[in-house]
């Protein structure tokens, strides 16, 4: 008897069997015996041959049937290792407590930190810190999964990866404190406009981490208990230096070369190459793509009082404080020309030289915020309120810049979960806003400069937003301490590389209130209070630095000064609610002394 013969078993899996015939002595009939043996049917040979196949059938298909079920049993084929873990011919309920039990006799080599190299730099991740595991359920199906051919499940044998996890974001993150200054950014393309020229700024591409390529290093290094190697990558901007000189020639000088016409149904205006400068954007996005397109805000902007005269700008519903309650103030619908389309096709004529006009449409405009908006926002008290004094009145140009500050922020509606930031809320201060030259403090000491005294409103603010419970974002004390303010818990500003942020964490709408007097500016939040109390518990003072004297050359320009102490101290913020700590927050500085700044030669 001879199995599946020289050829593969068949398509259907199932076995076949030959019989070869077997003589047994005594079976053949005498000489001159008639084959038949009996009167109309077979001989007794051939009966005896035919029980014995059927026999042997019998037991060849019982033998393949008892082969099949051991090669089928359990869910994992036989055979079947993970991590050297038998895990063949187990169910998936019985693998997995064995494959756990291998994991458990390897703890301590999957639970020690990976050694990882990225550049020139090398530093130790703990497992447990980024996510790795091995993934016991996914493994067990992955190895249920295998593809294992009948005979195979019998005699063979497979050998099924593990299925590894790992937070590809903290793995990213730890990575990247390792990379530190060996990456470089990105330098997206883009079209910019000095005065009515363009000139274009060319991409670079980044070198940094590939997130997915990590993993697969970092898994694999850990899974083999040895060191990873991370690489860093090159990543360049879709749009290519060619791509940005051609948008050069074809559209940022086209565009600027003479002015549009635009035409509506309260008459027509000229769009100055001017104005299209200024609302002309190149803007890359993620993947370093520049595109083309016209900020119809900005273009509003730049017109001005042109489109004033055509467009009604909708006014949004605010709140006033009046007898010590907030007071709905109700806000109004305009009537603006359609922003989208008008983007559009401004953008169509630029690159023409004749027929640069466009009819724009005027639509009705709604006011963002409704009063039925927001009277939803749960501003209904005041939260927190602080105060700051100035000196001179409100006559010299530190206690007007304070004042124009106020008055610029006065009356702000900060949204749940938005970013306030006073830089971008107010723009530039400069003369044309109003802000007058006072004091700064550059490079250590004070300078003339216009918009000095602004950082006494930004201290005034963030205290009050501080004692509202309000996330801080952005703030940076000053360099040296002014008994005017609280130490540490205050914040100057610098346009536009020093700004204060803070994040409305409250859960309810925030109204920015501020009022003034001939000595003093006030700053009050009003909301839906949410903490029982917000208060400041500080440190002692700690390396205390006295000033030095320096001598200026008088003039105009020098600014004397008595100098002051410098030191460091902590503040804590202990916020409470429902009668518990819910929060201590740790806020350190280090002032300087600032030097006593005499105007004129030292004596000799």
């Amino acid at each position: 008897m001879t199995l599946y013969g020289d050829k593969p078993p068949p398509a259907d899996d199932r076995p076949t069997v030959q019989v070869t015939a077997v003589s047994w002595p005594g079976d053949e009939p005498p000489p001159g015996t008639p084959a038949t043996g009996r009167p109309g049917g077979g001989s007794r040979t051939r009966r005896g041959r035919l029980l014995l196949a059927g026999g042997l059938t019998a037991a060849v298909l019982a033998a393949v049937a008892g082969a099949g079920a051991y090669a089928y049993a359990g869910d994992v084929p036989r055979g079947t290792t993970v991590l050297g873990a038998e895990l063949g011919g187990r169910s998936r309920t019985d693998a997995a407590r064995e494959l756990r039990a291998a994991l458990e006799r390897r703890s301590a080599q999957l639970s020690a930190p990976v050694r990882v190299t990225v550049g020139e730099r090398t530093a130790e991740i703990k497992p447990a810190d980024v996510g790795l595991a091995v993934d016991v359920e996914a493994t067990v199906a992955a190895a249920a999964d295998a593809d294992a051919h009948p005979v195979s499940r019998l005699v063979g044998s497979r050998t099924v990866d593990p299925v590894v996890t790992v937070d590809v974001d903290r793995l990213d993150a730890a990575l990247r404190g390792v990379v530190g200054d060996q990456g470089r950014e990105m330098t997206m393309p883009a079209i910019i406009f000095t005065g009515t020229t363009p000139k274009p700024v060319y991409p670079k591409p980044s070198l940094t981490l590939d997130p997915p390529r990590s993993a697969e290093v970092v898994k694999a290094a850990w899974l083999n208990d040895r060191p990873a190697t991370v690489p860093l990558v090159e990543k360049h901007p879709a749009t290519t230096r060619e791509e940005v000189d051609r948008l050069v020639d074809e559209l940022a000088k086209p565009a600027v070369a003479a002015p549009v016409t635009l035409t509506t149904a309260k008459g027509s205006l000229t769009v100055p190459p001017s104005a299209i400068a200024r609302s002309l954007r190149f803007s890359a996005d993620e993947s370093g793509k520049l595109a083309p397109r016209v900020d119809v805000k900005r273009l509003r902007t730049a017109l001005g009082e042109q489109l004033a005269r055509i467009e009604v700008e909708p006014k949004d519903a605010g709140l006033t404080i009046a007898g010590g309650k907030p007071k709905v103030m109700p806000g109004r619908a305009g009537q603006q020309l359609d922003a989208a389309a008008l983007s559009r096709d401004l953008l169509a004529v630029l690159r023409k030289a004749d027929g640069r006009t466009v009819t724009a449409q005027l639509m009705p405009a709604q006011p963002e915020l409704t009063e039925a908006k927001l009277a939803e926002l749960g501003i209904k008290e005041q939260v927190s309120t602080f105060t700051t004094r100035f000196p001179g009145g409100l006559s010299s140009p530190r206690s007007q810049n304070i004042v124009q500050a106020a008055k610029d922020v006065d009356g702000t509606i900060v949204q749940p979960g938005e970013t306030f930031s006073l830089n971008g809320h107010t723009g530039e201060r400069g003369y044309d806003q109003g802000y007058q030259d006072a004091p700064v403090i550059v490079d250590g000491k004070l300078v003339p400069g216009v918009g000095g005294g602004v950082s006494q409103f930004t201290t005034t603010l963030f205290n009050a937003t501080y004692y509202a419970g309000m996330e801080d974002v952005e703030h940076k004390p000053h360099s040296y301490w002014f008994d005017r303010y609280p130490a540490v818990i205050e914040s100057t500003i610098f346009w536009p590389d020093l700004d204060f942020k803070f994040r409305n964490n409250s859960g309810h709408g925030v109204l920015i209130d501020t009022s003034y007097t001939s000595s003093t500016i006030t700053v009050s939040i009003w909301s839906t209070k949410v903490y029982d109390s917000v208060k400041t518990e500080y440190g002692p003072r700690r390396n205390i630095t006295t000033p030095k004297t320096i001598h200026l050359e008088p003039g105009p320009k020098c600014i004397a000064s008595n100098g002051i102490d410098g030191f460091s101290q902590d503040a804590f913020r202990v916020i409470r609610k429902d009668g518990k700590v819910i929060k201590r927050e740790k806020f350190s500085w280090t002032y300087q002394a600032e030097p006593k700044y005499v105007c004129g030669p030292e004596p000799s």
